[in-house]
């Protein structure tokens, strides 16, 4: 189940980028994105921030998945 957050997390910032999640003042990853693509050759922070974040939430995610698994159910140790 949380490897799903990490599909709703990329599903989600998707939707964002191309301008179909929340609209502003609601502040969203991939909406950063999108707008900070305009100013990639001078203020590249300002899409690779958030950028960053989507990647480190997702992968927080997935270890966290991986663990409670490796936890939770003996079967899956090898």
């Amino acid at each position: 189940a949380s490897m799903d957050m990490g599909t709703a997390i990329l599903t989600a910032a998707s939707l964002g980028f191309i301008g179909l999640g929340a609209q502003p003042p609601f502040p969203e990853w991939g909406a950063m994105i999108s707008h900070g693509r305009n100013y990639l050759p001078t203020w590249w922070w300002y899409s690779a921030f958030p950028g960053l974040a989507i990647y480190f939430t997702v992968l927080g995610f997935n270890l966290l998945g991986d663990g409670l698994r490796d936890v939770l159910d003996p079967k899956s140790r090898s």
